[in-house]
This record gives structure tokens, C-alpha cells and sequence, in this order.
């Protein structure tokens, strides 16, 4: 990494010429950093609320009609078995509850309260106002093309995703 003309550094990319032994940051390393970096301010304003970080990502995915676990799964690119530990601590604060599917006796469908839509609420409105935080370092015409861009780039990275699971 070198230093730019204005003091900030300034990355590269690596070169068919450049040395193996230099770290250049790349697409991913810029990822994660955001990734971390979000998540903690995300578990920060869940924590002051009393949730964990993917519980609002649950109750939002979730509800009153029911979904099944594979379906809500699927939806978070998640794996079953944690959206069944995430949901016995949601059933266990009374926001979300498992009830047989009268269609089919075989299968449990996991659908919100009226508390859990309470609760939803109120993390919509935390996640809106981190949302305000973060898009306030920047111009609304770029917050709203970053935005774009970094949604059509989730969306392809889930289908990579999904074909390897």
C-alpha cells in the first residue's frame, strides 16, 4: 500500500510483474473489512436491544402465515440447523413460535407473534438508523449507487453460494 498525493493510502493491485512476497489488497480483503465493520455496528444497536446479530435477519424473514426452516433458510442463505438455535432463543422471548402445518401433520412451520412483530419494529427502526449512520459519509447519489451495486453483488454471490451448498 503507498500514500497518495492527498496523505491517504492508496491500494494496487498486483501485476503480473509485481513480488509474490508484497500484500496488495484486493476485492476481498475490502469486503470483509466492510462486512466486520457493519456487523459490529449492527451488534452494537441489536445488543442495546437485546438481540444478537441474525436474530433481526430471522424475525424479518418470518411471517405470520408461517415458513417452514429450509424455507427460511434458503432465504437467509443460512443452514437449517442454525435457524433452529436462533429460533429457541426468539420461542424462548415469546417473538416467534413453531405450529404443525395443518396441510401436511409431518411438518412444523415456524411463524411470528404479535410480540415478535413489536419487536420487528423496533429493529427495522435500529437498522434504519444505522442505515442514516453509515450513508451520511457519503452523497445521497452515491449512498443510493453503492447501494445498487453492492445488492446485485450479494445477489451473485448468494447463487455462487447456493451451488456449492
Amino acid at each position: 500500500m503507498s500514500v497518495s498525493a492527498g496523505g491517504k493510502p492508496s491500494r494496487r493491485r498486483s501485476g503480473s510483474g509485481d513480488d509474490p512476497g508484497i500484500a496488495v489488497v484486493g476485492l476481498v480483503p475490502a469486503l470483509l473489512s466492510v462486512s466486520k465493520s457493519t456487523r459490529a455496528l449492527q451488534g452494537i444497536k441489536l445488543a442495546s436491544l437485546g438481540f444478537h446479530n441474525g436474530q433481526d435477519e430471522l424475525l424479518m424473514a418470518i411471517d405470520a402465515k408461517g415458513e417452514t426452516v429450509s424455507t427460511v433458510a434458503a432465504h437467509l442463505a443460512i443452514r437449517p440447523s442454525t435457524v433452529s438455535k436462533m429460533m429457541d432463543r426468539l420461542v424462548n422471548k415469546g417473538l416467534v413460535e413453531r405450529v404443525g402445518d395443518v396441510r401436511d401433520g409431518r411438518r412444523t412451520l415456524i411463524r411470528i407473534t404479535p410480540a415478535g412483530i413489536e419487536a420487528r419494529k423496533m429493529l427495522m427502526q435500529a437498522r434504519a438508523e444505522l442505515d442514516a449512520e453509515l450513508g451520511a459519509g457519503m452523497s445521497p447519489e452515491k449512498c443510493a449507487a453503492v447501494t445498487l451495486e453492492l445488492e446485485e453483488f450479494a445477489h451473485y454471490i448468494a447463487s455462487r453460494l447456493r451451488r456449492l451448498r
